[in-house]
């Protein structure tokens, strides 16, 4: 009786170890194709730009390479832009996995550039000079100048942002802005989803994906935040270890994208072609 009762409460241990042992998630961070204002070289920030044919290209092409490496996910985040939306379907496409919950977040929006939005960094650079303008795009926490309310370009007249205090709603924003900014979406929704066991992934921004970098790797230093790149259509793929505290990064992938050739068009039908005609018979006959 004594032996049972030992091997009972050996099983119950080992049960309980096997339930308490970490698991390991996977979180994928997928910078959008490239845009028309990246092409253009143009501050965007908030504004809404589409993708280039090149951008919708890189997209696929990232589906493609997560498909490869035979990555799969339990749900899909993106911010509420539609270039991050579109590159979020078209890698789903690539990944034959369409039928994925795709839920979108404000709060992953790429950084408020203010003044800057829609404007070129040489016509910039000319009126303030590059220092400055280095200083605005590489500074952990100086934000360019702010955009008024009334200007057209806030996204306070943004319909989809009527539900939002616009308190909260940026008119220009520096790095430790946006880590501020996405806060809440790490500590209410990313983390507790990924401690859940899902795999995630998330579809957005440079500057946004730089800052959600720094919840998924607390020791990134601001130094280290500000030279991080992530570029356009090119997953970086996290293995994630749940601890009892957070996670430990087991492992940080930057993908090899390959630029796979678009098949050719089909040839158009060629239309039937007509039975020659009977010359007409001559006069007389």
């Amino acid at each position: 009786m004594k032996r049972l009762l030992g091997a009972l409460a050996l099983l119950t241990i080992l049960a309980a170890s096997a339930w308490a042992a970490p698991k390991n998630v996977t979180l994928v961070l997928l910078r959008h194709g490239e845009s028309e204002w990246n092409l253009e070289d143009r501050f965007t920030g908030w504004s809404d730009v589409r993708l280039t044919r090149k951008g919708v290209k890189g997209a696929f092409n990232a589906g493609i390479a997560m498909k490869n490496a035979d990555l799969t996910f339990d749900v899909v985040h993106t911010s509420l832009l539609n270039r991050a939306i579109a590159t979020a379907w078209l890698a789903m496409s690539a990944l034959d996995c369409r039928w994925l919950p795709v839920e979108k977040f404000w709060r992953l929006n790429e950084r408020c550039y203010g003044d800057l939005e829609g404007k070129t960094r040489t016509e910039v650079a000319e009126a303030v000079g590059k220092e400055q303008v280095d200083i605005w795009r590489r500074s952990y926490d100086v934000p360019p100048p702010a955009l008024a309310y009334d200007d057209p370009r806030s996204p306070v007249h943004d319909p989809r942002y009527a539900c939002i205090d616009r308190r909260f709603i940026p008119q220009a924003e520096s790095l430790k802005d946006v880590i501020a900014r996405e806060a809440p979406y790490w500590s209410d929704t990313l983390a507790p989803t990924l401690r859940a066991g899902m795999d995630v992934l998330v579809v957005g921004h440079s500057t946004a994906l730089r800052a959600l970098s720094s919840w998924v790797e607390p020791n990134l230093t601001p130094e280290e935040l500000r030279k991080l790149e992530i570029p356009n259509s090119t997953p970086v793929v996290y293995n994630l270890e749940i601890t009892d505290d957070g996670f430990n990064v087991v492992s940080r992938e930057v993908m090899k994208v390959e630029d796979i050739p678009l098949p050719p068009p089909p040839e158009a039908d060629k239309p039937a072609e007509k039975p020659a005609e009977a010359p007409a018979p001559a006069a007389g006959k």
